[in-house]
């Protein structure tokens, strides 16, 4: 009878041992947020999102709510740590009291290649783009450009890129798909053209180069729910990639001073080849 006790109570005593080895763990996930202010509800004209216009302060603020209901998105889908790129101009638009505290701001611009996309690395299981436009050229968009006013386009192997396309490469390196853009409709059937059909939402369009849109509140709403959405279905988004070596060819208004392997193909464009996506996108910023 003691013996059948004593067995009775090690086979308690391994039940509760075990229990915690092999109760399944809540799996991290990682969100890299890139927020851009040109496709942000509202916007419509260059002044609103430059630091010198009188209602910077007024879009700012919508940069943070449209923000914020993309962390709240992903933290409904299951994200166990949200990073947020500021993205826009010299990085310092987003104020760090008026980001969600769960989330992590980085803030600032830098010196390496990845600029929008500073932070990402393979931890992270999915990419959100908020605030997003349309590449220079685009018909039927709102503020469309690359990078900035000197680029008139931008090709990798020969696929013309908006901002969110050769941002979506630089996830893609990593094994990270691009789930979710919020911009205007141009930037939206652009990046799905590119990416498959990932989850947006169309906060405005244009019409005869004005805006027709949601009101913030509105587009706050589309957006929790569509990342929340699209973070739950990220099993289905593919991952952005194009086959290395990688040949850029990089047209401009103004002509830059050439990187170094960069070859002149005319005046205006230029090209520079490499097995490194980095070194291609290094190659880009000096000279756009």
């Amino acid at each position: 009878m003691l013996r059948h006790s004593i067995s009775a109570l090690a086979l308690v005593a391994l039940a509760i041992v075990a229990a915690p080895m092999s109760a399944q763990q809540p799996r991290a996930l990682k969100v890299f947020i890139s927020v851009d202010m040109e496709g942000l509800a509202g916007v419509v004209s260059g002044v609103e999102v430059s630091a010198n216009g009188p209602d910077y302060g007024h879009f700012r603020a919508i940069m943070a709510g449209e923000t914020n209901a993309a962390v709240e998105g992903a933290f409904r889908a299951g994200a166990t740590e949200v990073l947020v790129r500021d993205s826009h101009g010299d990085k310092r638009n987003l104020l760090p009291a008026d980001v969600d505290p769960r989330a992590r701001l980085l803030r600032g611009a830098s010196s390496g290649p990845k600029n929008m996309m500073e932070g990402i690395d393979s931890t992270f299981g999915a990419v959100v783009f908020i605030g997003y436009h349309a590449k220079a050229g685009t018909p039927g968009a709102i503020l469309e450009h690359t990078s900035t006013g000197n680029v008139v386009d931008f090709t990798i192997n020969g696929v013309s890129l908006p901002e969110g396309g050769y941002n979506a490469l630089t996830a893609g390196l990593y094994g990270v798909p691009v789930v979710f853009a919020a911009g205007d409709r141009a930037l939206v059937e652009q990046l799905r053209g590119l990416l498959g059909p990932i989850g947006a939402v169309a906060v405005k369009e244009e019409i005869g180069d004005a805006s027709l849109g949601m009101s913030p509140k509105r587009a706050q709403d589309e957006i929790r729910a569509g990342v929340e959405r699209a973070i739950r279905s990220r099993a289905k988004a593919r991952v952005y990639k194009l086959s290395p070596p990688y040949t850029m060819v990089l047209k401009v208004k103004q002509e830059r001073a050439l990187y170094a392997g960069a070859l002149k193909v005319r005046d205006g464009e230029v090209t520079f080849a490499s097995p490194d996506l980095l070194a291609v996108l290094a190659a880009f910023n000096a000279m756009k």
